[in-house]
Formats: structure tokens, C-alpha cells, sequence
């Protein structure tokens, strides 16, 4: 096989991985990034069926992302706002805080499908309005807490004893 095949694929043979949580959550989705040998960026490829959504309202604070609308319709939420969005559309989702918060719903009849891609930075930290949570992702740590839960630095720390 020549080096160039193997970094491409189209999303037509894709073999995709069924996901559902809940009666909102649901796609099927193939990540193509690691597959392509890519190191900088993640690729995702989501169709979600009518009425569902692929993952919770949130906001990035160190990767960017970016969509492209390849088929169907839906609504983005983004922030404190809503708009329409269709096949051929490029969302931009850059860092921050709830203000870049971003979602993508098919309240459609037919499928909704979207190319993604993100830098992957080796550390992450997303924030997730609706649920009121805060997650901490890198090094292979993954935690999730509550925006409530907030301790001060000098919590607990006391001095130790040699």
C-alpha cells in the first residue's frame, strides 16, 4: 500500500460505532484522526438521528473545534443563543468559557451528519452549563466535579513533617 492511501478515507466506508445514553444522546460515529496517523488535530465523523443530540452542551477551555455540516439539518446552540444549521455550513467553536458553550441538536426528520476536528492539546478543561459540571482531562486523568464543589487552593494542605 503507497504511504498517500494511507491518509485518506472517505466517510462512505467509514465503519461506524453506535453510542446512546439516555433518550436525548445518540450517534453513531467513527474517529478517523488516529486511523489517518493525524498527531495535531482529531477527526470525527457523527451522524445523529432525528431528534437526538451526539453529546452534552459544553465549552472548551484549550481545544478549539470546528464542524462541517455534511447532510441534514438542525440547530446549533452556541452560548446563550440558537440558529439554524444545514449541509454545507462551517461552525466555529473556538476556546472559552459558557459564552462558546456548543451543542449541535437534530430536530430534523432525517439524519444529521458533521465532520469534526479539534486540536488535541494534552490537557483539557470543558465546562458543561446545562449539568452545572466541570471536567479535567489529561496525563490520563479524567475527572468530572460539580461547578458548586469549589475548594479553596489551601484546602487541606497542611505542612508535613520530616
Amino acid at each position: 500500500m503507497r504511504v498517500i492511501d494511507t491518509k485518506i478515507v472517505n466517510i462512505d466506508e467509514l465503519k461506524l460505532e453506535h453510542f446512546e445514553k439516555g433518550d436525548q444522546f445518540e450517534c453513531n460515529a467513527a474517529r478517523i484522526g488516529p486511523g489517518l496517523g493525524a498527531k495535531e488535530l482529531g477527526y470525527s465523523y457523527d451522524v445523529v438521528p432525528p431528534g437526538k443530540r451526539s453529546c452534552p452542551f459544553h465549552s472548551h477551555r484549550a481545544e478549539e473545534e470546528m464542524f462541517f455540516i455534511v447532510k441534514g439539518s438542525g440547530t446549533l446552540r452556541y452560548g446563550d443563543e440558537t440558529r439554524q444549521i444545514r449541509a454545507g455550513d462551517v461552525i466555529c467553536c473556538p476556546t472559552g468559557g459558557p459564552e462558546t458553550a456548543h451543542q449541535i441538536i437534530n430536530d430534523s426528520d432525517d439524519e444529521l451528519a458533521y465532520l469534526s476536528v479539534s486540536t488535541m492539546l494534552p490537557a483539557e478543561v470543558c465546562e458543561y452549563p446545562d449539568s452545572k459540571k466541570i471536567g479535567a482531562f489529561g496525563g490520563g486523568l479524567r475527572h468530572m466535579t460539580r461547578t458548586e464543589h469549589h475548594l479553596d487552593y489551601w484546602t487541606d494542605e497542611v505542612p508535613v513533617v520530616r
